[in-house]
């Protein structure tokens, strides 16, 4: 059950911010006793991994919080976020049990239903952000978008650092961040309206 939670909670993280669970996972797994990822996820561990997401998660932090791009990085992450979702999923349900599937059986195989249900989980906040965001920016005339980026980042750092250690506040913190996701569209839509009429 723990590892279900621990699982949601990682793949929501990385609907927020795709490089922050996958770099998280990896570096806990490299450098602490908290995570053991299995023979076939140990290539997030290797240096050239670690270094490319780290590269990816500053291009990111950084396009994300200029208003205009970020709505534009929010389409191009649409693919992105639910891919680390999916692996973050696998890796983070059943870290013992975790193989990569071989790709000419990847659709047959059981290894293949925690990934998929890992996109589904990272789509829900990375919609509700993308449909935010702009929407936001609108109507802070770009202001609320560093701002607003910076928030998510410590969100999904957060989910991923207590989904590792104590995944109950993970999931509690993820009902908040996704109630507040759901305000902040809802008021947002409610201001947009305003400004029309």
């Amino acid at each position: 059950m723990l590892e279900l939670i621990t699982g949601i909670t990682l793949a929501s993280a990385a609907g927020l911010n795709a490089y922050i669970p996958l770099l998280g996972i990896a570096l806990l797994s490299r450098f602490t006793e908290m995570i053991e990822l299995p023979a076939g996820w140990l290539w997030l561990e290797n240096d050239w991994s670690l270094g490319i997401l780290a590269v990816l998660l500053a291009v990111e932090m950084l396009v994300d919080k200029i208003p205009a791009l970020d709505s534009i990085n929010d389409v191009l992450q649409s693919v992105v976020r639910p891919a680390s979702g999916g692996m973050v999923f696998a890796a983070g349900t059943s870290s013992s049990t975790v193989a990569v599937a071989d790709p000419s059986t990847l659709f047959t195989s059981a290894e293949i239903w925690p990934f998929l249900l890992g996109i589904g989980v990272a789509l829900i906040p990375h919609v509700l952000k993308a449909l935010a965001r702009p929407v936001l920016n609108l109507l802070t005339a770009g202001a609320g978008a560093a701002v607003s980026s910076l928030l998510e980042d410590v969100g999904a750092v957060l989910l991923t650092v207590l989904a590792v250690i104590v995944p109950i506040v993970a999931l509690l913190l993820l009902i908040a961040l996704i109630v507040l996701l759901v305000r902040r569209l809802r008021r947002a839509l409610s201001k947009r309206r305003a400004v029309r009429q």
